[in-house]
């Protein structure tokens, strides 16, 4: 099963999530809005943001159409805030950690071994949501409408491995400082490898192993040359959907109000459909006899060292803001 069949699956079966408003008048919008996104048209974020931009017509009676430009095909993703601010368009999407040079507290979900599970991911959003949204309106003039985690990133290899020692002498596959990092911290040897050139790294013996989602392992079709995928939750990135706030504040009450409710929907459901996500592409991965484990205990107990001291670099780099991010997030009980 490919990705676009199986995220055809997921949006059918949580199509009726979130449905909202009286029906569509035959009246030509009134305002239109350009959005833009740098991820095709089939992911779900995508599939997502299109199904947002109807709910809104369909909620607006037609007052309200956004467009949606998928695909870096109108403004090229590391430019989207930007653009966004100078109002060259009115909305967009980011992935949140591709604006940590513009907002420091952007890149709080992609610090390593900070959350193992959706609903540990859910929780920080909670403390980071208002921290982000004050940074982005007092500072760039958008508005965050709603976050969608990716799948998280799991662990493939070509051996089992049980402990920090049996990473000695693996080849992991890497892509920027952080992956190096993790890397140098298990014992393993770094090697930048794209993500397109992923099958033939691990066909050459280039690499022998990688932590990437389990969907880019479906793509890459990863089970001909490595049998064991381990839910390892080393981070669960989000991308973020956010409007120019002088464009939201020229709607009208009633119109505005029916974007942030489609906001909300939206991030109900994208949430699920993530979830859903992943549980197809483990299922999948699982279909062409790959082991799917969780790392062991005392694996564990490395990589929750390895959090601790991601978090508290990062904690110095950004500062007040990411004490008053994490200390809630790490004292107040679930």
């Amino acid at each position: 099963m490919q990705r676009r069949e199986m995220l055809g699956t997921v949006m059918g079966a949580l199509g009726a999530v979130g449905v909202m408003g009286a029906g569509v008048g035959d009246a030509r919008a009134a305002t239109q809005w350009k959005l833009a996104t740098g991820y095709k048209p089939e992911t779900l974020h995508t599939q997502n943001i299109e199904q947002f931009a109807r709910e809104v017509e369909k909620a607006t009676a037609g007052d309200l159409k956004i467009t949606v430009h998928p695909n870096n095909s109108l403004v090229k993703l590391p430019e989207i805030l930007g653009a966004v601010q100078s109002g060259k368009l009115e909305a967009g999407e980011m992935l949140m950690s591709a604006m940590v040079k513009d907002v420091p507290l952007a890149g709080a979900d992609s610090v390593p071994f900070i959350v193992s599970s959706y609903k540990d991911a859910h929780r920080l959003w909670q403390y980071q949501s208002p921290l982000l949204e004050k940074h982005l309106i007092d500072e760039k003039g958008v508005v965050p409408l709603y976050a969608v985690p990716w799948p998280p990133q799991g662990l493939f290899t070509v051996k089992p491995v049980r402990t920090k020692a049996d990473f000695q002498g693996l080849k992991m596959r890497t892509y920027n400082a952080t992956t190096v990092r993790i890397a140098e911290l298990l014992g393993a040897q770094s090697v930048d490898v794209a993500t397109a050139d992923i099958p033939k790294a691990l066909a050459s013996g280039q690499i022998d192993s990688m932590i990437t989602s389990s969907l880019t392992g479906v793509e890459s079709q990863i089970w001909t040359h490595t049998k064991y995928y381990y839910e390892l939750n080393a981070w669960i990135p989000k991308n973020l959907v956010f409007v120019q706030k002088k464009a939201l504040d020229a709607l009208s009450p009633a119109t505005r109000k029916a974007v942030l409710e489609a906001a909300k929907a939206a991030e109900e459901r994208g949430w699920a459909l993530s979830e859903a996500a992943l549980r197809a592409s483990v299922n999948e991965l699982r279909s062409h006899g790959m082991t799917i484990d969780r790392i062991s205990p005392e694996l564990s107990k490395d990589i929750n060292r390895f959090g601790e001291k991601f978090s508290r670099e990062w904690v110095r780099t950004v500062g007040n803001d990411a004490t008053r991010l994490f200390v809630p997030f790490y004292t107040q009980a679930p």
